[in-house]
């Protein structure tokens, strides 16, 4: 892929409050100072996620599936991505409601593209909505990254914006690798054969 790697950075949680957009820039920082990515934070707090969800997936009614109207700027961001990095905090053993309604109301755009995990939560880290994550993101054909950034206690590691453990930025360098790699590798992949449907 001559052209450099188109990555969303998905905040998913969208309370008042939420700590998701601190970690989502440090993990733009990361991935600008690589020089691999074009980086776009998708802010799932600026879309309006609270209409009812269909009752047939996209997948079966057709490419023409009506989305509420509030979604069409998610839904052109979601499929100008090559990849993913999605930064999630963990609710009661899960993921937000909030990142599900934007996944379900989204099919093809995660088709065949790779996703990277970044959460945060108490002792956990946020593990358990990662685990979760993965299951879903497997099921929508995409590419789950084995080296996700999992946060623990973060009210009391993060400081100024950034996590205080200095390997931090060697993780997240590992993870953003295998994300562009895994991004190159599908770009060709896609295409030079259209995915199987």
């Amino acid at each position: 892929m001559s052209e450099r790697t188109r990555l969303a950075i998905i905040i998913g949680s969208v309370r008042e409050g939420r700590f998701g957009p601190t970690v989502a820039a440090w993990v733009a920082r990361r991935a600008e100072e690589q020089g691999r990515f074009d980086v776009d934070v998708v802010d799932l707090a600026d879309y309006d996620l609270s209409s009812p969800l269909p009752n047939a997936s996209p997948k079966y009614a057709g490419s023409d599936y009506p989305r509420p109207a509030g979604l069409s700027g998610l839904t052109e961001r979601l499929d100008a991505a090559d990849a993913f990095a999605i930064v999630t905090p963990e609710y009661n053993h899960s993921y937000p409601a909030s990142l599900k309604a934007a996944i379900d109301w989204h099919f093809t755009p995660w088709t065949a593209k790779p996703v990277a995990f970044v959460s945060y939560g108490g002792a956990a880290g946020g593990r358990h909505a990662a685990l979760h994550l993965e299951n879903v993101f497997t099921e929508l054909h995409a590419v789950t990254i084995r080296d996700g950034l999992a946060f623990a206690n973060y009210f009391v590691t993060w400081k100024d914006g950034k996590p205080q453990d200095p390997a931090a930025a060697d993780y997240a360098a590992a993870m953003l690798t295998q994300l562009a790699w895994w991004s190159e590798a599908l770009h060709a992949a896609r295409a030079s054969t259209p995915y199987p449907s």
